[in-house]
């Protein structure tokens, strides 16, 4: 099985110091994510000169930067690692894009379309780019070449139609992994209306894993990331609700009034077996291995929860690591 490792976004952890130790342990992908803290291109080229693993973002918003500067960065990139690079995407939310980079978090869905779409004549390698869209003007420049392929973290339906039209693969978080066939088919008919292949598609989940000799501290690290996101994101609430309604809106509830204890002990038994991979390493590898069987997952990107990645970074890269 395939599979990738996201370097924890937190001072607990030494970033490189953990992607090295992933890229010698075999995994296939170092992924680096970016909210506030480490600049995630920046960091993958200084990876690119230590790893031999590939690399990608996981992921990077699409207001921060414009489509141009986000072709340019990807093309270095793959410059720097050629046919080594992934660009993961995605809206983020409106916390991050109004409260931190002070922009208005209007038109999502549109802003992605538009930004893949330029992105991907940008590094097109022929011809000069014009484009005409609701968002973005571009006139007469040169397209520069790079073989770099765009994942998209896409939750609701209509960003996940972008992904079918134009992304290579999709990111979820926190859609329930039993339920990730159906919320692909809006990718599928997506892709099926633009005349591409949904099996072209690759479905590459966060998996959110903490593994432990004590299965209960390994299952609390889920409960704590899996209440972060619903607590702070209202996508990331809506595709918990999808399959636990009243449960996710009480973890809402309760992180929003400040309460992070409440939350994360709102977090349902059945929402952390749902939504992450937790246990002893001999439970870890087997709850991992079945969920690759046995859903639409083709590729997981294992996630260490920030709150527990101090101690159970290394443990959990190690017993999930390829066999």
């Amino acid at each position: 099985m395939d599979r990738g490792f996201l370097v924890p976004d937190t001072r607990a952890v030494d970033g490189p110091e953990i992607a090295e130790r992933a890229d010698d342990l075999g995994y296939d992908s170092v992924w680096i994510p970016e909210l506030w803290g480490d600049d995630a291109l920046v960091r993958l080229t200084d990876f690119a000169h230590r790893l031999d693993c590939d690399l990608g973002t996981a992921i990077v918003n699409v207001y921060s930067r414009s489509p141009a500067v986000l072709a340019a960065a990807a093309s270095t990139l793959d410059d720097v690692a050629p046919g080594r690079v992934t660009l993961g995407l995605g809206v983020s939310t409106p916390k991050a894009i109004e409260d931190l980079h002070g922009m208005a978090f209007e038109r999502p869905a549109r802003r992605g379309h538009e930004t893949i779409e330029l992105i991907e004549r940008f590094t097109a390698g022929e011809g000069r780019v014009d484009y005409d869209g609701e968002l973005f003007d571009v006139q007469d420049f040169p397209a520069r070449s790079a073989d770099v392929p765009i994942y998209y973290a896409a939750l609701g339906p209509a960003n996940r139609r972008v992904v079918g039209r134009l992304a290579d693969g999709w990111i979820p978080h926190n859609v329930p992994f039993r339920r990730l066939d159906v919320a692909f088919e809006t990718v599928a008919e997506a892709a099926e209306e633009a005349g591409r292949d949904p099996d072209d598609i690759t479905v590459a989940p966060y998996v959110p894993c903490a593994v432990s000799e004590d299965p209960a501290a390994a299952r609390d690290a889920i409960r704590g990331h899996v209440a972060y996101y619903v607590g702070s994101g209202e996508g990331y609430r809506k595709a918990v609700a999808a399959a636990f309604p009243e449960a996710a809106d009480a973890v809402a509830d309760a992180w929003r009034s400040g309460d992070r204890e409440a939350a994360a002990d709102a977090v349902t038994d059945e929402m952390v077996d749902a939504l992450g991979v937790a246990g002893t390493p001999e439970r870890a590898r087997e709850r991992l291995r079945d969920l690759v069987a046995e859903t639409a997952i083709d590729y997981p990107i294992l996630v260490v929860p920030a709150q527990a990645a101090g101690e159970l970074a290394e443990p959990t890269m190690e017993a999930l690591a390829p066999e």
